[in-house]
């Protein structure tokens, strides 16, 4: 009976994994902000460059060969195509994205650590109960509204510097921590609540708190276009007189 409860137990397990690695887009990671997927397309640019490099390069020896020895023949003709052939499949399938190390997040200017950290996420969501990669997926589109309001910022400001310690630390240092406790005890309530619901509760609360930095930032703006507008309807609103009916 221990043996029977133990493979059901397992099943679980198994069948949570599965549903949670479907709803985050199955073997194919969909991006969850503008952020990892402008990574991912630079990323493929690149690799498409390095195709058209290789093709150019055989070319070019094909084209030399030919001049050497006066033509490449049809053999030549078929070990250029099978050439091209082998550097488009080699190229466009190697180097492979790398996905950013915990310990690299939280390097280089702040927008550039939104973007990463939202690449890093992305390849965790398979790991999360159901409630986290819903919770992750929003996160991600209130770092694409932070990223924006951040490139205009210096990086001392302080609201860089609680980006820095929200996203690059508290966030992946949470999920970390998670997946460090084995799948079959995630569902286990202690002191009250489970692993997965303690997760869902932190992602919750980040969630909350990106969002608070974002509309400090945010308000700067619009006290900035409030006074602008003042300014104008100050320096040009009392020019525009209505027409008198007498004249």
């Amino acid at each position: 009976m221990a043996d029977s409860t133990g493979n059901a137990q397992e099943i679980m397990t198994a069948a949570s994994r599965s549903l949670a690695h479907q709803r985050a887009g199955g073997r194919r990671l969909q991006p969850i902000g503008e952020g990892s997927r402008r990574m991912r397309r630079d990323f493929q640019l690149k690799k498409l460059r390095n195709i058209a490099y290789a093709a150019a390069g055989i070319f070019a020896f094909a084209v030399i060969a030919g001049i050497v020895i006066d033509g490449i023949g049809f053999t030549g003709i078929v070990l250029t195509v099978m050439a091209l052939l082998a550097a488009g499949f080699i190229f466009g399938k190697f180097p492979r994205l790398k996905v950013p190390q915990r310990a690299d997040l939280n390097k280089g200017d702040v927008r550039q650590m939104v973007a990463r950290t939202e690449l890093w996420l992305e390849n965790q969501r398979p790991a999360l109960p159901p409630p986290a990669i819903t919770l992750v997926d929003q996160i991600g589109t209130q770092l694409d509204a932070l990223g924006l309001q951040l490139e205009t910022i210096d990086q001392a400001h302080p609201a860089a510097q609680e980006t820095r310690k929200l996203v690059g630390e508290h966030l992946p240092e949470m999920v970390d921590a998670y997946r460090r406790i084995p799948a079959s005890l995630r569902n286990e309530k202690r002191a009250g609540s489970s692993p997965d619901e303690q997760l869902v509760e932190s992602l919750g609360k980040i969630s909350h708190e990106i969002d608070h930095v974002t509309r400090q930032l945010a308000e700067g703006s619009l006290d900035d276009l409030a006074i602008r507008t003042r300014y104008l309807d100050y320096r040009y609103g009392e020019s525009e007189q209505p027409v008198s009916e007498n004249s």
